[in-house]
C-alpha cells in the first residue's frame, strides 16, 4: 500500500502532559505549538504527504476555564505569526477548516493574511481545525446548500439509494474541506479511543490509529511507525 494522501491527527494530550510535568495546562499547549507540531508538518513534507490535518480547537473547547481559553488563543497568535512566516519560507500552503471567524478579529484577520499568502502552494497543504465541530461542520453545509439550491428536500424526499449517493456528493461541495481528499489515515494522540466528532463525514473509509503517547510527546518516528502499519493494512472500501 502507498502512502496516504491525507493524514489527520487529533492532538490529545497536551494538559495531561502538563500535569505530568507538574505544570498549568497552558504549559502542555504553548509547549506542543512550538516543540512538537512543526516537525510532523516537516516529516509529512519529506515524505511527499499532501495533505495534513490538525485539529487544534473545538466547538467545545469555549466551555474550558475561560483564562486556559484566552491562553489558546493568544498561542493561536503566536503560532499564526511564526509558523505563517515558515510556511512562506517553505512553500507550504495553509488552510483552515471550522468557524474561525467566531476568533477574534485581529486572529480572523491574521489568518486569512496567511491564507492569501500561501494560497498558491502546492506541494503539502496543512489544514488547522479551529472552532471545529463534525455535526457543526454538517450543518453549516446543509444551511449552505439549501442557499444554493432550495429544492435540495424535495429532492431528498423523492431519492432511492442511488440518487442519494449523488446528493451525497453535492452536500460535500459544501462542507470545509470540499477542496480536499478525505482522510485516509485518522490518528488520535493521547491514549483515548473516539473520534469526538472530527470530520465525521470524511471519514467513512479512514484507517483509524489510537496511539497512548500524549501529543508533546508525539515524533516524527512515531508518525512513520504508524506509516509502516498503515501500509500493512487492506483497505477494500465496501468491496
Amino acid at each position: 500500500m502507498t502512502l496516504p494522501k491525507h493524514i489527520a491527527i487529533i492532538m490529545d494530550g497536551n494538559r495531561r502532559w502538563a500535569q505530568k510535568n507538574k505544570k498549568k495546562a497552558l504549559f502542555g499547549h504553548r509547549y506542543a505549538a512550538e516543540t512538537t507540531i512543526e516537525p510532523i508538518i516537516d516529516r509529512a513534507r519529506q515524505l511527499g504527504i499532501p495533505y495534513l490535518t490538525l485539529w487544534a480547537f473545538s466547538t467545545e473547547n469555549w466551555r474550558r476555564d475561560p483564562q486556559e481559553v484566552q491562553g489558546l488563543l493568544q498561542i493561536f497568535r503566536d503560532g499564526l505569526k511564526d509558523q505563517g512566516k515558515k510556511f512562506i519560507q517553505k512553500k507550504i500552503r495553509l488552510n483552515v477548516i471550522g468557524d474561525y471567524t467566531a476568533f477574534p478579529q485581529d486572529i480572523v484577520e491574521l489568518t486569512n493574511y496567511y491564507l492569501k499568502k500561501t494560497a498558491g502552494f502546492t506541494d503539502l497543504t496543512v489544514t488547522f481545525a479551529l472552532n471545529y465541530g463534525g455535526r457543526d461542520e454538517i450543518i453549516r453545509a446543509i444551511g449552505k446548500l439549501y442557499q444554493h439550491q432550495p429544492n435540495i428536500l424535495d429532492q431528498i424526499k423523492t431519492s432511492n439509494w442511488q440518487t442519494r449517493k449523488q446528493i451525497a456528493q453535492t452536500i460535500a461541495k459544501y462542507l470545509d474541506t470540499h477542496k480536499m481528499p478525505d482522510p485516509d489515515m485518522i490518528i488520535r494522540t493521547g491514549g483515548e479511543k473516539r473520534l469526538s466528532g472530527y470530520l465525521l463525514w470524511q471519514i467513512e473509509y479512514a484507517e483509524l490509529f489510537f496511539t497512548p503517547t500524549l501529543w508533546p510527546d508525539f515524533t516524527p518516528e512515531e508518525l512513520d511507525n504508524l506509516l509502516d502499519e498503515y501500509k500493512n493494512r487492506h483497505r477494500r472500501f465496501g468491496k
